[in-house]
């Protein structure tokens, strides 16, 4: 019998970024997580599934992700970047031929990597959602529409239509509806009194996340570890049945109140919603992504940071964790086998110690979940979908730690205690010092009054056909403004120029429309600039073609 269960979420995102830039930021970021994240891990599970493997992951694609996924700009687009990649890499073997015959050969072999992925690529038909759905052991998790960032959207209105759009573009390219959801930034906030931190200076009750989730159906989600770990228990659970507890219950070892280890139901205002969390597991999940301590630091691996040229290809390993870029040695492909086998082999073991000291201190199986970025494996970390394929062999291998969806998790492992959840996220702080900030204010200055401005306008709009289109295109591009990447850019210094850019243009856009609006209200002649606007917004933003002004309710 197993000591407990190991639940890997994979977190699959990008903002909508087709037609809006190409290199250094815009569609090459689509290209690239495609190319080194999306096909190895397709490939990875072919061969599971030829092996027999049943690997239990959890894989999120956001909602933004499909609509882009399943573009034809995407698929025309991404055979060119493969191309363009293959005929790179030509090129650069014949100037490497004369300087490093080494080198020269890691071009090659470039080569030859980027044609196996265009093959691939045909062969689903440029399809990579259709590619994964409906796997074998492998459940596909929903999010919010554009990666809203729930704790500070001002509006549970404009909350709930996140929740809502996110779910019926999942639901309409993923051919179900998915019942399990990824918090975008692991951000949780409980029902309650909250002041807004710009604009409005008074306190307004709003919901909670977990129940404007569980009012659409979803029924688990994950957080982060000091979620759970500073939780407050409510009550013991018998299915749907609660006893309360004393906060003094703490002391019951054996009910592992507080462990991340756990799975546990949410209470918001004193009712215990739908909604089972899952709290991500630090000491296992650190193993990947710690800079100390995390595998991908290990100097046998593809070294991320050097490129030979302007956009150009890697050749060089880690080396070691003290080596500036000039002193990086040349990668060494033969070598990297090993590092995978060794990693995968101590990440399992890991797993086995924690779930084994787990069930010696309380008795109880336990739920290690570690949720990780998808881009780690492969983008970041070039071998990362080899170690994930070795960590599948070597669970199938052994009977201490079973693998487990989030699914099968809330069937087989219901939770059997209740816990209210403080505020917080997975960024830097546990807070929203990523998301807010002095810098960022002007942000959700911004943000906060066309939130006010576009719900006061639909409201005055019911009934008027003519400000319906406006009003549909409206809500795409607020969708769009909220997505939580352009503050998160801005403050990690990773596109701080694009962040600005693309809260400004959706924004600029949003305005012109609300003015078409109000003109139609007022009777006033059409504006060319709201009609030109209208036009672009269909070109360059052509995202949920099903929007329903409805989710707004």
């Amino acid at each position: 019998m197993a000591d407990g269960a190991f639940c890997l979420v994979l977190h699959g995102h990008l903002p909508w970024v087709l037609h809006h830039g190409r290199w250094p930021h815009g569609e090459d970021w689509l290209f690239e997580a495609a190319a080194e994240t999306w096909l190895p891990l397709i490939q990875v599970l072919d061969t599971l599934e030829a092996e027999g493997i049943r690997p239990g992951w959890t894989i999120g694609l956001t909602p933004i992700l499909l609509e882009q996924l399943g573009h034809e700009r995407f698929r025309e687009g991404m055979r060119r970047w493969l191309e363009e990649r293959i005929a790179h890499a030509r090129r650069d073997s014949v100037a490497w031929a004369s300087q490093d015959a080494h080198l020269g050969w890691l071009a090659d072999r470039w080569a030859l990597h980027f044609a196996d992925l265009l093959a691939r690529f045909d062969a689903i038909d440029g399809d990579i959602a259709r590619a994964i759905r409906g796997r074998p052991g492998i459940e596909l998790l929903s999010s919010n529409a554009t990666h809203g960032y729930h704790p500070l959207i001002l509006h549970d209105r404009c909350a709930r239509a996140q929740i809502r759009a996110g779910l019926a573009t999942s639901e309409r390219h993923l051919r179900a509806r998915p019942r399990a959801a990824w918090l975008p930034e692991c951000a949780y906030r409980p029902a309650g009194p909250w002041m807004p931190p710009a604009v409005h200076g008074d306190v307004r009750d709003r919901a909670g996340v977990a129940g404007l989730f569980g009012e659409e159906g979803v029924y688990a989600f994950v957080v982060d570890t000091h979620l759970v770990e500073r939780s407050t228990p409510v009550a013991k659970l018998d299915g749907d049945v609660a006893t309360p507890v004393d906060p003094g219950i703490l002391a019951d070892t054996h009910m592992a109140w507080n462990s991340v280890l756990e799975p546990l139901r949410v209470v918001e205002r004193d009712h215990l919603t739908p909604v089972t969390v899952l709290a991500r597991c630090p000491d296992v999940s650190e193993q990947v992504w710690s800079g100390e301590v995390g595998y991908p630091g290990d100097g046998r691996y593809l070294e991320f940071h050097k490129r030979h040229g302007l956009r150009g290809l890697r050749y060089w390993r880690v080396t070691g964790s003290g080596a500036d870029l000039g002193q990086k040695e040349a990668y060494q492909p033969d070598e990297v086998q090993a590092a995978i086998d060794s990693h995968a082999m101590h990440f399992v073991g890991t797993l086995q110690r924690r779930l084994v000291a787990h069930r010696q201190h309380t008795g109880r199986f336990g739920v290690v979940c570690a949720p990780f970025d998808a881009e780690l494996f492969g983008h970041w970390w070039h071998e990362g979908p080899r170690f994930l394929l070795a960590v599948a062999r070597s669970i199938a291998q052994q009977s201490t730690v079973e693998p487990m969806t989030m699914s099968e998790l809330h069937s087989r492992v219901p939770a059997d205690k209740a816990a209210a959840l403080p505020e917080g996220t997975w960024g830097a702080g546990g807070d929203h010092r990523v998301w807010m900030n002095d810098e960022l204010r002007f942000y959700w200055e911004l943000a906060y009054r066309a939130e006010d401005r576009f719900l006061d306008l639909l409201d005055r709009s019911q009934g008027v056909g003519a400000a319906r289109v406006l009003m549909e295109e409206a809500g795409r591009q607020l969708l769009m403004l909220q997505a939580s990447d352009w503050p998160f850019v801005i403050h990690t210094r990773g596109a701080v120029d694009y962040g600005l850019r693309r809260i400004l243009d959706h924004a600029e856009r949003l305005d012109d429309l609300l003015n078409g609006v109000e003109d139609v209200l007022s009777d006033h002649p059409e504006d060319p600039v709201v009609r030109s606007t209208l036009e672009r917004c269909r070109l360059v933003d052509p995202v949920f073609p099903d929007l329903d002004l409805s989710w707004w309710t």
